[in-house]
């Protein structure tokens, strides 16, 4: 299969790499890791260790391909829909953080839009170089939720490159349950400055799961069944599996960028505020994010 990775930070360089040992891959991304992986390839480290030469380019417009991974950050989307436009696709897959993000897709691109989650940890730690920090899986679906023939093509393109992924049909409670768990975990993590670990228990971890568990509250007024205890268990889950990870609003804080609070912590208190649940944490969160932002983020 052909395969677009649109925005190869840390999580596309990493699902680039995987795809490229069984498939035709183009990553799109920015100097000087465009250069690197051109000139030497790119190298996959961590839990793995292979070094694979996909194509790179930092050009966005009139690409073709079976299939575009989306992986920019949720504030991108609308560019990157834009950008995708422009070519032409069989089928575009969101391995994004937030909610929202396979709508926006859907209103340019001209092809069905999956939804999906990863739980793969990754840092690209140079140009052409991303570490695996810890192998997860891929789930993809629908993004209404329901059989998708799109869906189960790329999902077995995913598999043949040995990622392990699920092809799911209930995606809407997936994405909520990843939104719960983010909504958790991130922010708490990036404005402690500790790792996920940290979430085990304590304050730290009393914090992340009244963010779950407003999440969940929003997502049933949504219609989408997610039990209090439910989205509590999955971050202390991820949490669990993820100890040792950086997750990836703190690597934006601590890299000074721009974070993805508005599309996960953002969205529950938006759509709260609309259904009328109160999310006094999710809001918290979100300011404190903000006012770091404010001083500190450069892009």
């Amino acid at each position: 299969m052909d395969i677009v990775v649109f925005g190869a930070g840390s999580l596309g360089s990493l699902v680039g790499g995987l795809l490229a040992r069984e498939h035709a891959v183009t990553l799109i991304a920015r100097d000087p890791h465009v250069t690197a992986v051109r000139e030497a390839g790119l190298h996959v480290g961590g839990e793995f260790d292979f070094r694979v030469r996909p194509d790179a380019t930092a050009a966005g417009t009139d690409l073709h391909a079976d299939c575009a991974v989306v992986t920019v950050k949720a504030f991108n989307t609308e560019n990157a829909a834009r950008q995708l436009a422009t070519g032409e696709f069989d089928a575009v897959l969101s391995l994004q953080n937030g909610m929202g993000n396979e709508g926006t897709l859907a209103e340019y691109v001209n092809c069905p839009v999956i939804a999906g989650t990863a739980t793969y940890g990754a840092v690209r730690t140079g140009p052409g170089e991303v570490e695996c920090t810890g192998v997860g899986n891929v789930v993809l679906g629908a993004r209404e939720g329901g059989r998708s023939d799109a869906a189960r093509r790329v999902g077995a393109a995913f598999a043949e490159a040995g990622i392990e992924t699920e092809v799911a049909e209930d995606m809407p409670h997936r994405l909520w349950e990843k939104l719960a768990v983010n909504a958790g975990i991130n922010p708490t993590t990036a404005l402690a400055r500790v790792e996920n670990e940290a979430l085990a228990a304590g304050d730290a971890c009393e914090i992340a799961s009244a963010a779950a568990r407003e999440t969940a509250g929003v997502a049933r007024a949504e219609g989408v069944e997610l039990a209090d205890k439910d989205a509590v268990a999955a971050v202390a889950a991820v949490a669990e599996a993820t100890a040792a990870n950086t997750s990836s609003m703190r690597q934006d804080v601590e890299a000074g960028r721009r974070t993805e609070v508005d599309a996960i912590n953002g969205y529950v208190v938006s759509r709260g505020r609309e259904r009328g649940v109160e999310t006094p944490v999710n809001r918290t969160l979100v300011g404190l994010v903000r006012a770091w932002e404010r001083e500190n983020a450069r892009a």
